[in-house]
């Protein structure tokens, strides 16, 4: 099976990447904008006739698109986000190699949810920002295609390779830099936000299964539980052996408290809250997926559980000091 991978060098690509290789039926072509993509192409930018003239002399039976933007304004989110899509469709559409397009959208596109609920594929989507509101557009063009198509909604991804900006990311950033001055006590804000995490490598599973399917229409990617985030804030400081004291703010983000100490994980506290909110995903403070169309239709469970993700992320952190 030729499979044409989209943003392979992104944190889900690489290990879809992966995924896809240790498949020895699996023919793997990675197309993207860096130097080390088999071949330099630019969803963005390029024109959906060089994509198709592409795709007709490589001929793959699916086509993955793990590419796009997470951070950035609105037109740069648009353009990476949707308008890429618009071209992948588009050139599929003109291409005679009839191939099956495996989507990854985000769990942003459905926006905050009720408390103690579990969000299923039918729930009608309120992204809650313009990252939702840009990958929910890719997935309104993917689903009017006409293709044969199915679109995987991740939820929270974690473990090896977290982006240092994310939540989780940068909770370790933190902690590692505690750790090396010495700092007793962190004082974080925001843990109360509940996320359902699952891990990088589930995910990969996931599309690699995705891509061998029938299925079609959207499908939700977690572990179906909500964690909150001061629980994985303590499983990290455990696997990462840390001793001192989590102190939660109750402070809105990105302010100290009037007359706070200033002490000495002053510029920690103040790392942590310069941003507007410790999940700006615009899903509010609660989110966690209904997983039974991924186990009925994909046969796919998740089997990574947090702690193993937690350690990961805080081996790649150590690694620093």
């Amino acid at each position: 099976m030729r499979v044409l991978l989209l943003g392979a060098n992104g944190f889900l690509g690489r290990f879809v990447a992966d995924r896809l290789l240790a498949d020895p039926a699996v023919h793997l072509t990675a197309l993207g904008r860096g130097d080390d993509a088999d071949v330099r192409f630019d969803l963005a930018g390029g024109s959906p006739g060089a994509l198709t003239r592409f795709l007709d002399a490589v001929h793959p039976g699916v086509v993955v698109n793990c590419a796009g933007a997470t951070r950035g304004g609105a037109r740069d989110l648009t353009r990476h986000n949707t308008v890429a899509v618009a071209t992948v469709c588009e050139a599929m559409r003109r291409s005679g190699c009839s191939a099956r397009l495996v989507q990854v959208g985000c769990a942003s596109e459905y926006g905050p949810s009720q408390p103690g609920s579990s969000t299923a594929e039918d729930a009608v989507p309120r992204p809650g920002g313009p990252y939702g509101v840009s990958k929910l557009a890719a997935t309104e063009l993917v689903l009017g295609s006409g293709l044969d198509a199915v679109v995987l909604r991740v939820f929270s991804p974690v473990g090896p390779g977290t982006p240092a900006g994310s939540p989780l990311g940068r909770l370790a950033e933190t902690m590692r830099r505690a750790m090396q001055t010495g700092d007793p006590e962190l004082k974080l804000s925001g843990l109360g936000v509940q996320r359902d995490f699952v891990d990088v490598r589930d995910v990969a599973r996931a599309v690699h299964a995705a891509s061998l399917s029938a299925a079609q229409g959207v499908v939700n990617i977690g572990t179906g539980r909500a964690v909150r985030l001061r629980d994985a804030a303590a499983v990290l400081a455990r696997v990462a052996g840390y001793a001192g004291a989590l102190h939660e703010l109750d402070t809105p983000p990105g302010r100290l408290p009037i007359g706070a100490p200033r002490a000495s994980s002053e510029s920690i506290v103040e790392h942590l809250a310069a941003t507007p909110s410790p999940y700006p995903d615009g899903c509010g403070a609660w989110q966690q997926a209904d997983v039974r169309t991924a186990r009925d239709r994909l046969g796919w469970r998740p089997r990574i559980n947090l702690e193993e993700s937690l350690a990961d992320i805080w081996m790649e952190a150590a690694c620093r000091i």
